[in-house]
């Protein structure tokens, strides 16, 4: 069987999310995850874009060895310095150079000829060539180029140097058999020894179907994301197009490397991670996936499973967690369940989340989500501007509400008070005061609570989304007090922010 390469690019294009903001811990357990996975391929990040990305992208170079590792530059010469200071150490590192190639963007982000692009990308490609073996392209919005530069543009950059050509569908524009015969157009016209990617958007609700309609077309490299995140309406999801090979062997003959029972767990690292959380009705990963509502439908499963499901909870690792823990656990057991759950921490950091552990065990009984939980406020403070300390809080129905909140602010402890329109806007006013952001220039856009397990005694997960300057920011925390999880989730948004 011909083999399907999986180029993973949730820390990269995943992270462009609105409002999402990965921490250089939650990007080392990710790419740890996606390395179980069995993903041929991590684009770990766009070093040049911040000293952050750079330095996460080393790190993850030095930790994980087996899949190639690859970084995002433009066509500038100190990006692809940039990424390859930053993957040197890689066991078998990629430089991912990319530049526009539809007249839209040449005309209008560019401002430039196609001649002068055509150039620029070569250039770039000789010169990331001359640092690194594996090279791949990118003519971004390929699939909305006049295909006669595109053609010209592709033979080119190969004759430099490129090993890896991929065609993305930049704005979700394509549709399958369109999408398709270009790939097929693109291999008939360039070397056997250069391997075709695809990259598809959903903004039209097409990413998963155009990847397929490319791998039936000869494409032999996909690049998506865990839970189908990304920048607008997301990028083709991982899962969803595995399980498409996985189910359908009678259509897809093709191998590949993916470890389909890590699924469920990178999905839930990735949600729990970014904060931005799975649809029920999302394909293979949603909650609702494996549930009946239907009388008939419930008949069926209960005599056979196949009549209503074409694939099995077991399949993608849905299983009852194997190590139930309780109060009386000790801190074996719980480091046995996290590495369950796919987390693999220093010991210094599994004491610390230990401690909270029994802190929660002797107030609620404990599930996996309360574990995801607590590692995740672990790896959310760790690199931080602003702690909670304390806060107070004033109110009742005949009353403005007031909060007094007290923060650390690199090792200085800070407080003030403010007035608010109940409990939750007092304390968020006063937090504003404490960063020095005026009211006027940051804006709440979101704010939801949830209970993330169950019972009276059930974790509240809160999660807001603030606009600082033009920018959108995500926090999100949890507590079995609703008004600590909305507190914290906001100094998480705002420690974003801050970073």
């Amino acid at each position: 069987m011909d083999k399907i390469l999986f180029l993973d690019t949730t820390l990269r294009d995943g992270e462009q999310t609105p409002g999402a903001v990965l921490n250089r811990l939650h990007k080392v357990e990710i790419a740890r995850q996606l390395d179980r996975l069995g993903v041929d391929i991590i684009e770990a990040g766009f070093p040049a874009s911040s000293n952050g990305n750079f330095q996460a992208v080393k790190e993850i170079t030095q930790i994980v060895r087996r899949p190639v590792i690859a970084a995002l530059a433009r066509a500038v010469e100190d990006d692809i310095l940039s990424a390859w200071e930053a993957l040197k150490e890689a066991e078998r590192p990629r430089i991912h150079v990319f530049i526009a190639s539809s007249d839209i963007h040449i005309k209008y982000k560019y401002h430039s000829t196609r001649r002068e692009i055509l150039k620029r990308a070569v250039d770039a490609v000789s010169f990331a060539k001359s640092l690194c073996g594996d090279v791949e392209f990118s003519p971004e919005d390929a699939s909305r180029s006049d295909l006669e530069f595109l053609y010209e543009l592709l033979e080119a950059v190969i004759k430099a140097g490129a090993t890896v050509i991929n065609i993305p569908d930049t704005v979700g524009y394509s549709v399958p058999d369109e999408y398709g015969a270009l790939i097929k157009n693109i291999i008939k016209n360039i070397p056997d020894n250069v391997i075709v990617s695809a990259h598809c958007h959903d903004d039209l609700g097409n990413a998963v179907s155009n990847s397929l309609a490319a791998i039936q077309n000869g494409a032999r490299q996909i690049e998506c994301t865990v839970n189908g995140i990304g920048e607008r309406a997301g990028n083709a999801s991982l899962e969803e197009i595995v399980m498409n090979l996985n189910a359908r062997r009678d259509y897809f003959d093709f191998e590949t490397s993916i470890d389909t029972t890590e699924i469920s767990r990178t999905s839930r690292m990735v949600s729990s991670l970014m904060g931005i959380g799975v649809p029920p009705n999302k394909a293979v990963v949603g909650a609702n996936v494996f549930t009946h509502e239907s009388g008939i439908h419930q008949h069926g499963v209960l005599n056979d499973r196949r009549t209503y499901e074409i694939i099995t909870p077991e399949s993608i690792g849905l299983t009852t967690g194997k190590l139930p823990l309780s109060k009386l656990s000790g801190r074996h057991a719980f480091n046995e369940k996290l590495k369950e759950l796919g987390y693999n921490l220093n010991n210094e950091a599994v004491d610390i989340c230990f401690k909270s552990f029994k802190d929660y065990a002797d107030r609620k009984s404990i599930t996996d989500e309360d574990i995801r939980a607590i590692v995740n406020e672990y790896m959310d403070t760790l690199e931080s501007v602003y702690e909670l300390v304390s806060f107070q809080i004033q109110s009742g129905n005949n009353m403005k509400a007031m909060a007094m909140v007290t923060l650390s602010c690199r090792g200085a402890q800070l407080s003030e008070a403010a007035l608010g329109d109940g409990p939750i806007d007092a304390a968020f006013n006063a937090i504003n005061r404490l960063s020095g952001v005026n009211n006027e220039d940051i804006k709440l856009e979101e704010y939801n609570i949830k209970a993330i397990t169950e019972g009276t005694d059930a974790l509240g997960e809160a999660r807001v989304k603030i606009n600082i300057g033009g920018a959108d920011y995500i926090g999100r925390s949890v507590s079995t007090d609703i008004i600590e999880a909305s507190i914290r989730s906001y100094i998480n948004a705002l420690n974003k922010w801050a970073l």
